[in-house]
């Protein structure tokens, strides 16, 4: 977690969730929930970087202070939001339904256009604001105590350079129009960084990050990072999430593999290409496919879709047939632990 600076999260587990899809790419014997388990050993904290994600306390310390728009200074809570913080001053760690029995359950509507009960929404809003942090999930649910004394922090400025160098040497080697897009991301929710193109602009001119123009795509990353440029590839297959920071610029994606890939879960059915939750499938150093996942039974279900077709000869029956065997062991211990939980529930009741 430390070496990456960030990983993003997704609540839909279809094979699993996207934290955990990206974590077993990168972790030896990574099992599904193992972030969740460890979550408090490892000093993790939640927050919104481009995307909400789990991060080092490193990395957020780079997001705090956030500065109210609406004040234009240090977020004041009022009303239920003060009411909530008290709360959780007072009792520790609160799960969203601890503050059902004393708040009620008011519903209100969300950013999304929805509903949410106003106790959570006010929860998130003072996580959003640094008065919060996340202590733990409890089968997925975020449990909330108040934030620890903030240390001094460091000039925005400062604070501006390292996230845009963080970001960068995630997504490396990142188009530079993709790269914008997730810095203004960033930007929306963090606006005392400043403006943030200027930051990468700055770092072009000092060499901190070096550019390349590739058939008419501006490609940047930070001069650090060229060791990339080296590696030797291996012949493994990887299901990725559709969430994986080498799947993340889109852009790239295109002009690298030369196919349209989509994440589907929001279109309706009829019109879905590769389906609900498809993995990208990497081979190599090409992304070719696709694979929706299951487990059934005890037992692996894949379906496969290949953007030309699939590649012939037994090395890659051989690399895909890994690769199914390792997602059915990593989905197994997801069953396994949902298992345990049933049967603690069943003792309790």
């Amino acid at each position: 977690m430390r070496r990456l600076g960030f990983v993003q999260a997704d609540p839909i587990r279809a094979p699993a969730r996207a934290q955990d899809l990206i974590l077993r790419q990168r972790v030896r014997g990574y099992r599904a929930g193992d972030l969740e388990r460890r979550f408090v050993d490892l000093g993790l904290e939640e927050d919104f970087l481009y995307a909400y994600g789990f991060m080092p306390d490193e990395t957020r310390a780079l997001l705090h202070p956030r500065p109210d728009p609406a004040v234009a200074g240090p977020h004041a809570p009022s009303g239920l939001a003060a009411e909530v913080l008290s709360f959780v001053r007072a009792n520790g760690p609160t799960h969203p339904r601890d503050l059902e029995e004393r708040f009620g359950r008011d519903r209100a509507v969300n950013g999304w256009g929805g509903f949410s009960k106003a106790t959570t929404q006010a929860l998130e809003g003072l996580h959003h604001y640094g008065l919060l942090r996340v202590a733990q999930r409890r089968d997925g649910i975020r449990l909330y105590e108040a934030a620890p004394r903030a240390a001094p922090p460091m000039e925005a400025p400062e604070r501006a350079r390292r996230a845009v160098m963080l970001v960068a040497r995630l997504l490396a080697p990142v188009s530079l129009a993709s790269l914008h897009g997730a810095l203004a991301l960033l930007a929306r929710r963090n606006p005392g960084l400043g403006p943030l193109r200027p930051v990468v602009a700055a770092a072009l001119r000092s060499g901190e990050m070096e550019e390349e123009k590739i058939e008419g795509e501006h490609y940047a990353w930070p001069a650090t990072n060229a060791c990339w440029r080296d590696q030797e590839v291996p012949r493994d297959v990887r299901l990725l999430t559709p969430f994986d920071p080498l799947v993340w610029d889109r852009r790239r994606f295109e002009h690298l593999w030369q196919w349209t890939y989509r994440f589907e879960a929001y279109t309706p059915p009829s019109r879905r290409l590769f389906g609900y939750y498809a993995l990208p499938m990497l081979y190599g150093d090409a992304v070719i496919g696709w694979a929706n996942i299951g487990l059934f039974g005890g037992k692996l279900d894949a379906t496969l879709g290949y953007a030309e077709r699939r590649p012939p000869g037994l090395a890659f029956g051989r690399a895909l047939d890994a690769e199914l065997a390792r997602m059915e062991r990593f989905l197994e211990s997801r069953k396994a632990a949902g298992d345990r939980r049933d049967r603690a529930g069943v003792g309790q009741r």
